[in-house]
């Protein structure tokens, strides 16, 4: 039902609720009202303006109204509708989150003026329950075959290339040192041919079918790869076509590994042994691990949050964010070298699921803000300042610089998020009801949810 508010003894408005967040005003302004905005608006072109037969100021009323009469009628509606929507807004205790829409007929000195304004307001939260929100956490375990595979990793790093001395064929593993010229239906591809180029076998950099017809060739060795490109190939034309490679193997390396020895370990670091090395090893893990699983766990427990207390989402800004989402969507694949083709069909693909993110960041947004202010656990200057410590200190940056760089409006905002979201999701965890099971265990659930 609409309500009806009287204000500056002449104008009423009405209120419609067309949706559960959707508001439309219907604004009323008396002749009498808008008859006086002309006349200020006239008397204040007549004082100010010079017309041609007449001093400044001494133009007739009539003659002013005649030159300008249309830009008048603009300046009116301006400032009867930016008076009056202010006025309802009030009146009604309304919050709008979007920009009004407004529409309104001709505007005429001698008669009642009307207007509406179409707009969204910021809903209702409401905080069914934040006590014992069940989240499962990953289990890390730290195992030694990780610290056996980064030691390998680093090898790897420092291997040498060597030449393949003994008479065999190329093998995984292996840098094989071809020359290579495709064709597409009898003609060459495009940027499809090198000489000398350094391919490692299993390293996956070619389209798949390729290495695998380069393993078993000795140096020397001249063979054609007839294969095919993958259906979800990103230049389009060329999706699914197949195509002929000649190749030549020229040369064959192999990778000579460093062997594991306190040498090794004091060449990694600031180590004294090998054991010194894995220990350093093994308490990065542990850091890094660590402050993945609980940021996992953390994301897992505002979507819990969001699951138990959902919120009406404002339409203007679900379009905002899900426009958000998408343009940072194709700056990522222009970044890769991806064409508008396949940003179009990604983007089309996966529209639902920009859309129901969208919904999740704003109903998280909303709830953290409520649960912040329920809780007093909004950001502090204190918090702030400790956080650019932080930064500080992780960084190298001085800190004078940290505090400048927050100084621009938009950036402290967002650390007052930042650090809000952080104290909510310390409260929310505190109350939690939190189970540790294993990766393996979680990543199966997470593939039956998905499903």
């Amino acid at each position: 039902m609409a309500n009806t508010t009287t204000y500056s003894n002449v104008a009423k408005s009405t209120i419609e609720n067309v949706s559960a967040l959707e508001r439309k005003l219907n604004i009323e302004v008396p002749a009498v009202e808008v008859q006086a905005a002309f006349n200020r608006a006239f008397q204040g072109i007549q004082r100010n303006v010079a017309v041609k037969g007449f001093r400044k100021g001494k133009a007739p009323m009539n003659t002013i109204k005649s030159l300008f009469g249309d830009r008048v009628k603009q300046d009116v509606v301006q400032d009867i509708v930016q008076q009056h929507y202010g006025k309802a807004l009030k009146e009604h205790s309304l919050d709008p989150i979007s920009y009004p829409a407004i529409e309104f007929d001709n505007i005429d000195e001698s008669k009642d003026f009307a207007f509406t304004a179409e707009f969204e307001v910021r809903p209702e939260v409401t905080i069914k329950g934040i006590e014992g929100l069940k989240v499962k956490r990953e289990k890390f375990e730290m195992k030694e075959e990780l610290v056996d595979a980064t030691i390998d990793d680093i090898r790897k790093s420092r291997a040498e290339s060597v030449p393949v001395l003994e008479d065999r064929g190329a093998k995984e593993g292996d840098t094989a040192v071809i020359d290579f010229k495709g064709y597409v239906d009898g003609k060459e591809l495009e940027n499809g041919a090198a000489e000398g180029h350094n391919l490692e076998l299993g390293s996956k950099q070619f389209i798949p079918g390729f290495e695998e017809g380069v393993i078993g060739m000795k140096p020397g060795a001249k063979k054609e790869i007839e294969i095919k490109f993958p259906e979800d190939y990103h230049v389009a034309d060329l999706k699914g076509k197949p195509v002929k490679f000649e190749v030549t193997l020229k040369e064959l390396k192999s990778k000579k590994l460093p062997e594991v020895n306190d040498e090794f370990a004091k060449s990694v670091g600031p180590y004294e042994n090998v054991e010194g090395l894995r220990k350093a090893i093994r308490e990065d893990f542990e850091k890094r691990e660590g402050k993945r699983v609980a940021d996992d766990m953390k994301n897992r427990l505002m979507r819990a949050l969001v699951d138990a207390n959902p919120v009406a989402v404002p339409k203007t800004l679900l379009e905002e964010q899900k426009k958000a989402l998408v343009e940072d969507m194709k700056q990522r694949m222009q970044q890769q070298g991806l064409g508008d083709g396949e940003y179009e069909e990604y983007k089309n693909k996966w529209d639902a699921d920009f859309a129901q993110t969208a919904s999740y960041m704003i109903q998280s947004s909303f709830l953290i803000d409520k649960i912040a202010t329920d809780n007093n656990l909004k950001a502090t200057k204190a918090d702030l300042e400790q956080k650019m410590q932080e930064f500080s200190a992780q960084t190298g940056i001085d800190l004078a610089r940290v505090r400048e760089f927050y100084g621009d409006q938009e950036r402290s905002s967002r650390l007052v998020y930042q650090v809000t979201e952080e104290k909510v999701l310390d409260f929310l965890t505190s109350k939690a009801k939190v189970t540790d099971v294993s990766k393996e265990d979680l990543a199966k659930e997470d593939e039956t949810n998905r499903a």
